[in-house]
């Protein structure tokens, strides 16, 4: 009987000792697809949509490589350059200055534009009126779905030469001031315009997370005699800490696109020194002269930054413990 014992293999004794449960084997693809299919089915929609419109077309990017002829040679018939484009994008003024513009105002709003969201949350989550909460909300929400145009409009309307700020300015004797024309104050301008549009729909995520947090964990730390600002500190940020730490990593790699529209609305009245960010810099270099082998140089180098930006926020955030976007 010892003997018998004794011929086990590892794996075998390994899977008789308690605790410890044997590996399931994993089934066969047969086996999955007969069970799976309905949820195959459903996601099929979208899988045809990210393929038709994402991934197919990020096959054209090889335009970047070539001396691209839209209509004499096409993809498979234009001639290869190499880095060529990318050269000539390096040693661009008006791409530089892009990149600098781009990166100068996704720095500003990452300091002055991300936090507001969590405090806009915060700040609706703490209201004990149940109805003034939902107001309150519904009327933050609303700018998000009005178009840039209208945002820029009512900007105009409030903070323009005509607006009514000059005018109660001119009205008291002041000096009437133009926001909306100055290259040096066009950054505050649109990162306070994104805030408007955009900060009270970006509280909904930061507002989910608050929910999932244990209200017991409130209780007891008021039992103990934490205040109201020790139960933030100490309960309130760390719940949604894993929320924050992902939206950072996602804003870090979107960097580089802070938004086509508003800049390109608002271009002819700052002019280009100002205005000028990749978005702008691929349609008016690239689309809007034909140069579309330059242009796809330009949005190929954003996206490889972007990506850059995503794994080495990711990395940073799996240093400090957080899952981040993906986990080893």
């Amino acid at each position: 009987m010892s003997a018998l014992t004794s011929t086990k293999s590892p794996a075998a004794q390994a899977g008789d000792s308690p605790g410890r449960k044997a590996p399931k084997p994993k089934a066969h693809w047969r086996t999955r697809l007969k069970r799976d299919w309905p949820l195959l089915l459903m996601a099929a929609p979208m899988m045809l949509l990210v393929w038709g419109f994402w991934w197919i077309p990020t096959l054209g990017n090889v335009v970047a490589f070539q001396d691209y002829k839209p209509f004499t040679g096409g993809i498979l018939g234009s001639r290869l350059v190499g880095f060529t484009h990318f050269q000539m994008l390096l040693s661009d003024p008006e791409f530089l200055r892009a990149l600098v513009n781009t990166l100068s105002i996704t720095a500003f709003q990452l300091v002055f534009y991300f936090p507001v969201p969590i405090a806009l949350a915060l700040l609706l989550h703490s209201l004990a009126s149940e109805r003034l909460r939902s107001m309150l909300q519904s009327v933050v929400y609303l700018p998000y779905f009005f178009s840039w145009v209208l945002v820029i409009a009512i900007f105009q309307q409030m903070l323009g030469g005509a607006g009514l700020l000059s005018q109660v300015l001119r009205a008291n004797g002041f000096e009437a001031v133009d926001w909306m024309t100055d290259p040096d104050t066009f950054i505050l301008l649109v990162t306070s315009q994104a805030i408007w549009k955009e900060a009270g729909f970006g509280a909904i995520i930061f507002l989910a997370a608050l929910a999932a947090i244990d209200p017991n964990q409130y209780e007891a730390a008021a039992v103990d005699g934490a205040g109201r600002w020790r139960r933030l500190w100490h309960i309130t940020l760390p719940g949604i800490r894993p929320v924050i730490v992902l939206l950072l990593i996602l804003r870090l790699g979107d960097s580089l696109n802070v938004g086509f529209e508003q800049f390109f609305l608002q271009r002819s009245a700052v002019g280009s020194q100002a205005s000028e960010v990749f978005d702008t810099f691929v349609y008016y270099s690239g689309i809007r002269t034909g140069d579309f082998d330059y242009g796809a140089a330009a949005g190929l180098f954003k996206g490889v930054v972007g990506l850059v930006l995503i794994l080495a926020a990711n990395k940073f955030a799996h240093m400090l413990g957080e899952r981040g976007v993906y986990s080893k």
